[in-house]
Protein backbone atom coordinates (compact mmCIF):
# COMPACT_ATOMS: atom_id res chain seq x y z
CA UNK A 1 0.00 0.00 0.00
CA UNK A 2 1.69 3.12 1.20
CA UNK A 3 5.35 3.93 0.87
CA UNK A 4 7.29 4.84 3.97
CA UNK A 5 10.42 3.08 2.88
CA UNK A 6 13.55 3.33 0.81
CA UNK A 7 11.85 1.96 -2.27
CA UNK A 8 12.65 4.12 -5.29
CA UNK A 9 9.81 6.34 -6.41
CA UNK A 10 7.44 4.70 -8.84
CA UNK A 11 5.32 6.40 -11.41
CA UNK A 12 1.95 5.23 -12.52
CA UNK A 13 2.78 2.21 -14.73
CA UNK A 14 3.40 2.52 -18.44
CA UNK A 15 1.79 -0.86 -18.92
CA UNK A 16 0.11 -0.07 -22.20
CA UNK A 17 1.81 2.93 -23.72
CA UNK A 18 0.99 1.71 -27.19
CA UNK A 19 -2.60 0.59 -26.84
CA UNK A 20 -5.33 2.95 -27.99
CA UNK A 21 -4.27 6.16 -26.25
CA UNK A 22 -6.77 8.24 -28.11
CA UNK A 23 -9.82 6.44 -26.75
CA UNK A 24 -9.64 7.96 -23.30
CA UNK A 25 -11.17 11.36 -22.82
CA UNK A 26 -8.66 13.45 -20.95
CA UNK A 27 -7.11 10.44 -19.20
CA UNK A 28 -4.38 9.35 -21.53
CA UNK A 29 -6.56 6.69 -23.18
CA UNK A 30 -5.23 3.17 -23.21
CA UNK A 31 -1.71 4.39 -22.46
CA UNK A 32 -0.45 5.76 -19.18
CA UNK A 33 0.87 9.27 -19.43
CA UNK A 34 4.60 9.80 -19.39
CA UNK A 35 3.99 13.21 -17.86
CA UNK A 36 2.48 12.13 -14.57
CA UNK A 37 2.18 14.47 -11.66
CA UNK A 38 5.23 14.49 -9.40
CA UNK A 39 3.08 13.97 -6.31
CA UNK A 40 2.00 10.57 -7.67
CA UNK A 41 5.53 9.33 -8.11
CA UNK A 42 7.80 9.51 -5.16
CA UNK A 43 8.16 7.75 -1.84
CA UNK A 44 9.27 9.61 1.25
CA UNK A 45 12.74 9.04 2.71
CA UNK A 46 13.14 5.88 4.81
CA UNK A 47 12.19 6.29 8.45
CA UNK A 48 14.89 6.47 11.08
CA UNK A 49 14.65 3.23 13.03
CA UNK A 50 16.48 1.86 16.02
CA UNK A 51 18.52 -1.30 15.56
CA UNK A 52 17.28 -4.25 17.59
CA UNK A 53 19.76 -5.70 20.06
CA UNK A 54 20.86 -9.36 19.91
CA UNK A 55 18.31 -11.54 21.66
CA UNK A 56 15.37 -9.25 20.88
CA UNK A 57 13.40 -12.25 19.64
CA UNK A 58 14.27 -14.57 22.53
CA UNK A 59 10.74 -14.39 23.94
CA UNK A 60 9.15 -15.25 20.61
CA UNK A 61 8.57 -11.76 19.31
CA UNK A 62 5.81 -9.25 19.80
CA UNK A 63 2.17 -9.29 18.80
CA UNK A 64 0.06 -7.16 16.49
CA UNK A 65 -2.31 -4.92 18.40
CA UNK A 66 -5.20 -5.25 15.98
CA UNK A 67 -8.24 -7.43 16.76
CA UNK A 68 -9.32 -7.33 13.13
CA UNK A 69 -6.24 -8.58 11.26
CA UNK A 70 -3.58 -9.20 13.89
CA UNK A 71 -3.77 -12.96 13.39
CA UNK A 72 -2.66 -12.64 9.76
CA UNK A 73 0.95 -11.89 10.76
CA UNK A 74 3.47 -14.59 11.67
CA UNK A 75 5.37 -13.79 14.88
CA UNK A 76 8.73 -15.12 13.67
CA UNK A 77 10.48 -15.68 10.35
CA UNK A 78 14.00 -17.02 10.58
CA UNK A 79 15.97 -14.80 12.96
CA UNK A 80 13.35 -12.06 12.63
CA UNK A 81 10.30 -11.48 14.78
CA UNK A 82 7.56 -8.96 15.27
CA UNK A 83 9.09 -6.05 17.13
CA UNK A 84 8.54 -6.53 20.88
CA UNK A 85 6.46 -3.65 22.19
CA UNK A 86 6.10 -2.53 18.60
CA UNK A 87 3.63 0.18 17.68
CA UNK A 88 0.92 -1.21 15.40
CA UNK A 89 -0.65 1.45 13.22
CA UNK A 90 -4.14 0.77 11.89
CA UNK A 91 -6.10 3.01 9.54
CA UNK A 92 -9.63 3.04 8.23
CA UNK A 93 -12.34 0.54 9.07
CA UNK A 94 -12.11 -0.31 12.80
CA UNK A 95 -8.65 1.24 12.91
CA UNK A 96 -7.10 3.60 15.44
CA UNK A 97 -6.61 6.25 12.77
CA UNK A 98 -8.84 7.48 9.98
CA UNK A 99 -8.32 6.94 6.28
CA UNK A 100 -7.64 10.65 5.96
CA UNK A 101 -4.69 10.16 8.31
CA UNK A 102 -3.22 7.64 5.86
CA UNK A 103 -2.53 10.63 3.66
CA UNK A 104 -1.09 12.82 6.41
CA UNK A 105 0.88 10.34 8.54
CA UNK A 106 1.72 7.32 6.42
CA UNK A 107 1.78 8.28 2.74
CA UNK A 108 3.54 10.91 0.76
CA UNK A 109 2.06 11.54 -2.65
CA UNK A 110 0.25 8.31 -3.43
CA UNK A 111 -2.76 8.39 -1.15
CA UNK A 112 -5.23 9.12 -3.92
CA UNK A 113 -3.74 6.36 -6.06
CA UNK A 114 -4.51 3.77 -3.41
CA UNK A 115 -7.94 5.20 -2.78
CA UNK A 116 -8.69 5.01 -6.50
CA UNK A 117 -8.16 1.25 -6.27
CA UNK A 118 -10.62 1.05 -3.38
CA UNK A 119 -8.41 1.16 -0.28
CA UNK A 120 -10.49 0.61 2.87
CA UNK A 121 -8.03 -0.27 5.60
CA UNK A 122 -4.30 -0.42 6.34
CA UNK A 123 -2.12 -2.00 9.02
CA UNK A 124 1.58 -1.26 9.47
CA UNK A 125 3.86 -3.50 11.53
CA UNK A 126 7.61 -4.00 11.87
CA UNK A 127 9.85 -7.04 12.13
CA UNK A 128 13.36 -6.84 13.62
CA UNK A 129 16.44 -9.03 13.44
CA UNK A 130 16.87 -10.84 16.76
CA UNK A 131 20.40 -11.72 15.74
CA UNK A 132 21.48 -8.09 16.00
CA UNK A 133 22.28 -7.77 12.31
CA UNK A 134 20.71 -4.35 12.07
CA UNK A 135 17.94 -5.27 9.66
CA UNK A 136 14.24 -4.61 9.93
CA UNK A 137 11.21 -5.24 7.70
CA UNK A 138 8.22 -2.96 7.48
CA UNK A 139 5.00 -4.66 6.39
CA UNK A 140 2.02 -2.68 5.19
CA UNK A 141 -1.14 -4.73 4.78
CA UNK A 142 -3.80 -2.98 2.72
CA UNK A 143 -7.40 -4.08 2.45
CA UNK A 144 -9.35 -3.06 -0.64
CA UNK A 145 -13.04 -3.07 -1.40
CA UNK A 146 -12.75 -6.15 -3.63
CA UNK A 147 -10.10 -8.57 -4.95
CA UNK A 148 -9.91 -6.72 -8.27
CA UNK A 149 -8.78 -3.52 -6.57
CA UNK A 150 -6.16 -5.35 -4.53
CA UNK A 151 -4.85 -7.32 -7.52
CA UNK A 152 -4.79 -4.19 -9.64
CA UNK A 153 -2.65 -2.40 -7.06
CA UNK A 154 -0.39 -5.45 -6.76
CA UNK A 155 0.16 -5.56 -10.51
CA UNK A 156 0.79 -1.83 -10.61
CA UNK A 157 3.41 -2.12 -7.89
CA UNK A 158 5.18 -5.10 -9.47
CA UNK A 159 5.30 -3.73 -13.01
CA UNK A 160 5.63 -0.04 -12.08
CA UNK A 161 7.08 1.73 -15.14
CA UNK A 162 9.51 -1.03 -16.08
CA UNK A 163 9.59 -4.01 -18.42
CA UNK A 164 8.58 -7.15 -16.45
CA UNK A 165 10.88 -9.16 -18.74
CA UNK A 166 13.90 -7.18 -17.54
CA UNK A 167 16.17 -9.41 -15.39
CA UNK A 168 16.12 -6.67 -12.75
CA UNK A 169 12.31 -6.74 -12.43
CA UNK A 170 10.75 -8.34 -9.32
CA UNK A 171 10.68 -12.11 -9.64
CA UNK A 172 7.70 -14.28 -8.87
CA UNK A 173 7.55 -16.14 -5.55
CA UNK A 174 4.96 -18.60 -4.23
CA UNK A 175 3.10 -16.51 -1.67
CA UNK A 176 -0.65 -15.98 -1.38
CA UNK A 177 -2.43 -15.78 -4.71
CA UNK A 178 0.59 -14.03 -6.26
CA UNK A 179 3.89 -12.84 -4.87
CA UNK A 180 6.93 -10.94 -6.07
CA UNK A 181 10.39 -10.25 -4.70
CA UNK A 182 12.47 -7.27 -5.75
CA UNK A 183 15.59 -5.54 -4.48
CA UNK A 184 14.87 -5.11 -0.79
CA UNK A 185 11.12 -5.28 -1.22
CA UNK A 186 8.37 -7.86 -1.59
CA UNK A 187 4.68 -8.02 -2.47
CA UNK A 188 1.89 -10.47 -1.66
CA UNK A 189 -1.64 -10.49 -3.04
CA UNK A 190 -4.59 -12.63 -2.06
CA UNK A 191 -8.31 -11.84 -2.23
CA UNK A 192 -8.90 -8.21 -1.17
CA UNK A 193 -5.44 -7.94 0.46
CA UNK A 194 -2.12 -6.51 -0.65
CA UNK A 195 0.96 -6.71 1.56
CA UNK A 196 4.06 -4.66 0.80
CA UNK A 197 7.30 -5.54 2.55
CA UNK A 198 10.35 -3.29 2.72
CA UNK A 199 13.73 -4.30 4.11
CA UNK A 200 15.84 -1.62 5.84
CA UNK A 201 19.40 -1.87 7.10
CA UNK A 202 21.49 1.27 7.50
CA UNK A 203 24.62 -0.83 8.02
CA UNK A 204 24.48 -2.41 4.56
CA UNK A 205 25.21 -1.23 1.04
CA UNK A 206 22.52 -1.56 -1.66
CA UNK A 207 24.29 -4.64 -2.96
CA UNK A 208 24.30 -6.22 0.49
CA UNK A 209 20.64 -5.34 1.00
CA UNK A 210 19.70 -7.10 -2.24
CA UNK A 211 21.39 -10.28 -1.01
CA UNK A 212 20.52 -10.29 2.69
CA UNK A 213 16.89 -9.22 2.28
CA UNK A 214 15.79 -12.05 0.00
CA UNK A 215 15.58 -14.76 2.65
CA UNK A 216 13.67 -12.84 5.30
CA UNK A 217 11.32 -11.14 2.83
CA UNK A 218 10.46 -14.50 1.27
CA UNK A 219 9.85 -16.08 4.68
CA UNK A 220 7.56 -13.29 5.87
CA UNK A 221 5.76 -13.16 2.52
CA UNK A 222 5.11 -16.90 2.53
CA UNK A 223 3.90 -16.84 6.13
CA UNK A 224 1.61 -13.90 5.53
CA UNK A 225 0.31 -15.33 2.26
CA UNK A 226 -0.58 -18.57 3.99
CA UNK A 227 -2.62 -16.79 6.66
CA UNK A 228 -4.50 -14.30 4.51
CA UNK A 229 -8.10 -15.36 3.87
CA UNK A 230 -9.80 -15.04 0.50
CA UNK A 231 -9.47 -16.73 -2.86
CA UNK A 232 -6.12 -16.93 -4.67
CA UNK A 233 -7.92 -16.83 -8.03
CA UNK A 234 -7.09 -13.84 -10.21
CA UNK A 235 -9.90 -11.69 -11.68
CA UNK A 236 -11.62 -13.15 -14.74
CA UNK A 237 -9.84 -10.98 -17.30
CA UNK A 238 -6.43 -11.88 -15.88
CA UNK A 239 -7.32 -15.58 -15.76
CA UNK A 240 -8.39 -15.43 -19.41
CA UNK A 241 -4.92 -14.39 -20.58
CA UNK A 242 -3.03 -17.19 -22.37
CA UNK A 243 -0.31 -18.59 -20.12
CA UNK A 244 2.19 -19.84 -22.71
CA UNK A 245 5.09 -17.37 -23.09
CA UNK A 246 3.61 -15.06 -20.43
CA UNK A 247 6.40 -13.24 -18.59
CA UNK A 248 6.35 -14.23 -14.87
CA UNK A 249 4.25 -11.65 -13.00
CA UNK A 250 3.76 -9.98 -16.37
CA UNK A 251 0.11 -9.02 -15.84
CA UNK A 252 -1.33 -5.62 -15.19
CA UNK A 253 -4.97 -5.47 -14.11
CA UNK A 254 -7.23 -2.43 -14.29
CA UNK A 255 -10.28 -2.84 -12.03
CA UNK A 256 -12.32 -0.07 -13.65
CA UNK A 257 -12.26 2.16 -16.70
CA UNK A 258 -9.43 0.16 -18.13
CA UNK A 259 -6.49 2.42 -18.79
CA UNK A 260 -8.57 5.53 -18.43
CA UNK A 261 -11.15 4.71 -21.11
CA UNK A 262 -14.52 5.85 -19.81
CA UNK A 263 -17.13 3.09 -19.59
CA UNK A 264 -14.78 0.39 -20.89
CA UNK A 265 -14.66 -1.30 -17.48
CA UNK A 266 -12.18 -3.79 -16.07
CA UNK A 267 -9.50 -5.55 -18.05
CA UNK A 268 -6.03 -7.07 -17.98
CA UNK A 269 -2.88 -6.75 -20.04
CA UNK A 270 -0.32 -9.54 -20.35
CA UNK A 271 3.35 -9.15 -21.33
CA UNK A 272 4.78 -11.93 -23.51
CA UNK A 273 8.19 -13.04 -24.71
CA UNK A 274 8.54 -15.74 -27.35
CA UNK A 275 12.15 -16.08 -28.39
CA UNK A 276 13.07 -12.71 -29.87
CA UNK A 277 9.42 -11.76 -30.34
CA UNK A 278 7.65 -9.51 -27.85
CA UNK A 279 3.94 -8.72 -27.68
CA UNK A 280 1.08 -7.82 -25.35
CA UNK A 281 -2.34 -9.40 -24.96
CA UNK A 282 -5.39 -7.44 -23.84
CA UNK A 283 -8.24 -9.29 -22.12
CA UNK A 284 -11.73 -8.17 -21.18
CA UNK A 285 -14.41 -10.51 -19.83
CA UNK A 286 -17.99 -9.31 -19.52
CA UNK A 287 -21.08 -10.82 -17.93
CA UNK A 288 -22.76 -11.35 -21.29
CA UNK A 289 -22.25 -10.90 -25.02
CA UNK A 290 -24.19 -7.63 -25.16
CA UNK A 291 -21.83 -6.01 -22.65
CA UNK A 292 -18.85 -7.23 -24.67
CA UNK A 293 -20.40 -5.78 -27.82
CA UNK A 294 -20.65 -2.41 -26.07
CA UNK A 295 -16.93 -2.58 -25.23
CA UNK A 296 -16.12 -3.30 -28.88
CA UNK A 297 -18.18 -0.27 -29.91
CA UNK A 298 -15.94 1.91 -27.78
CA UNK A 299 -12.87 0.47 -29.47
CA UNK A 300 -14.42 0.90 -32.91
CA UNK A 301 -14.78 4.64 -32.32
CA UNK A 302 -11.07 5.14 -32.84
CA UNK A 303 -10.40 6.83 -36.20
CA UNK A 304 -8.76 4.51 -38.69
CA UNK A 305 -9.98 1.31 -37.10
CA UNK A 306 -10.70 -1.38 -39.70
CA UNK A 307 -12.72 -4.59 -39.43
CA UNK A 308 -11.02 -7.97 -39.61
CA UNK A 309 -13.11 -10.50 -41.52
CA UNK A 310 -13.79 -14.09 -40.51
CA UNK A 311 -12.35 -13.78 -37.01
CA UNK A 312 -14.57 -14.75 -34.07
CA UNK A 313 -17.86 -12.84 -33.70
CA UNK A 314 -16.24 -9.55 -34.63
CA UNK A 315 -12.70 -8.24 -34.83
CA UNK A 316 -10.81 -4.99 -35.35
CA UNK A 317 -7.39 -3.95 -36.61
CA UNK A 318 -5.91 -0.88 -34.91
CA UNK A 319 -2.79 1.15 -35.71
CA UNK A 320 -1.73 3.12 -32.66
CA UNK A 321 0.95 5.69 -32.00
CA UNK A 322 1.19 6.93 -28.43
CA UNK A 323 3.09 10.07 -29.39
CA UNK A 324 4.99 11.37 -32.42
CA UNK A 325 8.29 10.17 -30.98
CA UNK A 326 7.07 6.59 -30.46
CA UNK A 327 6.86 3.81 -33.08
CA UNK A 328 3.47 2.80 -34.42
CA UNK A 329 1.95 -0.31 -32.85
CA UNK A 330 -0.57 -2.61 -34.49
CA UNK A 331 -3.27 -4.54 -32.64
CA UNK A 332 -5.80 -7.18 -33.58
CA UNK A 333 -8.73 -7.28 -31.13
CA UNK A 334 -11.51 -9.86 -31.37
CA UNK A 335 -14.69 -10.73 -29.48
CA UNK A 336 -16.10 -14.20 -28.95
CA UNK A 337 -19.30 -14.14 -26.94
CA UNK A 338 -18.64 -12.26 -23.69
CA UNK A 339 -14.83 -12.40 -24.02
CA UNK A 340 -12.48 -10.00 -25.82
CA UNK A 341 -8.83 -10.74 -26.57
CA UNK A 342 -6.40 -8.54 -28.44
CA UNK A 343 -2.74 -8.86 -29.35
CA UNK A 344 -0.38 -6.04 -30.19
CA UNK A 345 3.22 -4.94 -30.41
CA UNK A 346 5.33 -4.52 -27.28
CA UNK A 347 6.03 -0.83 -27.05
CA UNK A 348 8.98 -1.38 -24.73
CA UNK A 349 10.74 -3.46 -27.39
CA UNK A 350 10.35 -0.90 -30.15
CA UNK A 351 12.85 1.92 -30.48
CA UNK A 352 11.90 5.26 -32.03
CA UNK A 353 13.36 5.71 -35.49
CA UNK A 354 14.42 2.09 -35.75
CA UNK A 355 14.33 0.66 -39.31
CA UNK A 356 11.28 -1.45 -40.15
CA UNK A 357 13.41 -4.54 -40.74
CA UNK A 358 14.88 -4.18 -37.26
CA UNK A 359 11.46 -3.78 -35.68
CA UNK A 360 10.31 -6.87 -37.56
CA UNK A 361 12.72 -8.92 -35.46
CA UNK A 362 10.60 -8.35 -32.35
CA UNK A 363 7.15 -7.82 -33.89
CA UNK A 364 4.57 -10.35 -34.96
CA UNK A 365 2.99 -9.90 -38.38
CA UNK A 366 -0.70 -9.15 -38.71
CA UNK A 367 -1.35 -12.71 -39.94
CA UNK A 368 0.50 -14.12 -36.93
CA UNK A 369 -1.60 -11.99 -34.61
CA UNK A 370 -4.84 -13.10 -36.27
CA UNK A 371 -3.79 -16.74 -36.07
CA UNK A 372 -2.92 -16.50 -32.37
CA UNK A 373 -6.12 -14.70 -31.43
CA UNK A 374 -8.20 -17.27 -33.32
CA UNK A 375 -6.41 -20.14 -31.58
CA UNK A 376 -6.76 -18.58 -28.13
CA UNK A 377 -10.47 -17.97 -28.53
CA UNK A 378 -11.10 -21.50 -29.82
CA UNK A 379 -9.12 -22.95 -26.92
CA UNK A 380 -10.95 -20.69 -24.45
CA UNK A 381 -14.33 -21.85 -25.71
CA UNK A 382 -13.28 -25.48 -25.40
CA UNK A 383 -11.92 -24.97 -21.89
CA UNK A 384 -14.98 -23.12 -20.65
CA UNK A 385 -13.61 -19.61 -20.89
CA UNK A 386 -9.90 -19.48 -19.98
CA UNK A 387 -7.09 -20.32 -22.43
CA UNK A 388 -5.10 -23.32 -21.29
CA UNK A 389 -1.34 -23.42 -20.82
CA UNK A 390 -0.79 -24.50 -24.41
CA UNK A 391 -3.38 -22.21 -25.94
CA UNK A 392 -0.74 -19.98 -27.52
CA UNK A 393 0.71 -22.96 -29.36
CA UNK A 394 -2.79 -23.83 -30.62
CA UNK A 395 -2.90 -20.47 -32.35
CA UNK A 396 0.46 -20.66 -34.10
CA UNK A 397 0.68 -21.29 -37.82
CA UNK A 398 1.93 -24.71 -38.79
CA UNK A 399 5.27 -24.98 -40.51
Amino acid sequence: MVKVSSRPGSALPLALLALLPMLGAGAGGFGCSKNEKPEERGAPPPPVVETAKPGACAAGGGTVDDPVQGEFFVRTAGSYCLEPQGDTKTYGDRGKLTMDQVCTTAVDGECEVYKSYGLKRAVIVRYVDGGGGGGSVEVILSTFGDPGGAYGMFSKRVIADADPADPRAPRAIAAGGAGALGNGRGYVWKGPYLAELTYLNEQESPEQIAKSSASVLTAIAEGLGGKLPGSPDKPAAAKALPTANLVPNGIQYFPKEMLGVARLGAGAVGYYKEGAKRYRVVSLVRDDADMAKDAMKLLRQRPGTLPVAQLADEALHLVVQDSPDRPKSEYVVARKGASILGIGDEDLALKPGEPAEKQAEVRLTKDEKVTRVRGWLVAAAGAGGAPAAGAADAGKPTR
